[in-house]
């Protein structure tokens, strides 16, 4: 190992362990994943996003670029992704049942001679059996990044009680749930996209949607669509819930129509249960496909 290289190792090491020490203050559960998104962040713009994503996946991995792929094939195959990355969440969940979380934030990346670029990034966790934190699902989107830096919110998860499934059965009946509920959406959708938005996400929304900035609040994201009149129609795919049950995701494909032109887009959201016991959803990313 040569000087340089050297170097560049303690270097590392020492913004890793500054970073922790930074974070400490955090919630153990939600800052543990803090802490693993932030440090993927710190190799990204140490050794590069390549290595850094490799350090997160497993084979199951998925990346949408902006099609669907196998992230750990995807790696291997050496793809022409910028140069230069680097990323810093904005909102972070964890599951009490500790297997779900869910981070985003803002982006900036580059390829070496060309502009910079920014955007928003989205990551469904899920944590292997060894209690380490691997991507389940990644999206990004691009946006003009012109908005100011926000403060990070979280959402740390109680100690109450929740009921442990061993049916596999009523496990999927639990995320059927929120399949039929993401379905419902759809359809109220297509005929008043204004109307299920506003029926369907939480006062404390986040909206990701390209070259637009980050938007925070129901109210927000429906002014959007009525101001841009928009019609947006959704088809879910599949969905997954965390094992606790209060959170979930659902994907799917949608087509965004405007005066001019129907645009092809893939969409995430992410759905909390509750205290009503009514699905809502507080975080949705659409991207083009």
């Amino acid at each position: 190992m040569n000087y340089i290289t050297i170097l560049k190792s303690v270097s590392l090491a020492t913004a890793m362990f500054t970073t922790q020490s930074l974070f400490a203050q955090l919630p153990e559960k939600v800052g543990g994943l803090i802490t693993a998104d932030r440090n993927a962040a710190i190799i990204s713009k140490g050794q590069g996003p390549h290595t850094a994503f490799s350090s997160i996946i497993d084979k199951e991995s998925v990346f949408y670029v902006p099609s669907a792929v196998n992230a750990f094939n995807y790696l291997n195959n050496r793809p022409n992704i910028p140069d230069v990355m680097t990323w810093e969440p904005n909102f972070a969940l964890v599951s009490k049942s500790l297997e779900f979380g869910v981070t985003s934030g803002s982006l900036e990346f580059q390829k070496v001679g060309a502009i910079k670029r920014f955007g928003q990034y989205l990551i469904i966790w899920k944590r292997d059996k060894k209690g380490v934190w691997k991507v389940d699902m990644r999206a990004e989107v691009e946006n003009y990044g012109k908005a100011a830096a926000k403060d990070l919110m979280y959402q740390e998860p109680d100690d109450s009680w929740y009921l442990k499934h061993r049916s596999q059965v009523r496990l999927k009946q639990r995320e059927d749930i929120v399949l039929s509920t993401d379905q419902l959406f759809s359809t109220i959708s297509k005929s008043n996209t204004e109307a299920a938005y506003n029926e369907f996400m939480a006062d404390e929304v986040r909206f990701y949607y390209p070259w637009q900035n980050e938007m925070e609040g129901k109210s927000n994201v429906v002014n959007f669509i009525k101001k841009q009149r928009i019609d947006i129609v959704t088809e879910p795919l599949k969905v997954g819930r965390a094992y606790s049950g209060e959170y979930a995701y659902s994907q799917g494909t949608a087509t965004v129509h405007t005066k001019d032109k129907a645009v092809k887009f893939n969409y995430i959201r992410i759905w909390q249960l509750k205290e009503d016991f009514q699905w809502r959803v507080i975080l949705e990313m659409m991207f083009e496909r």
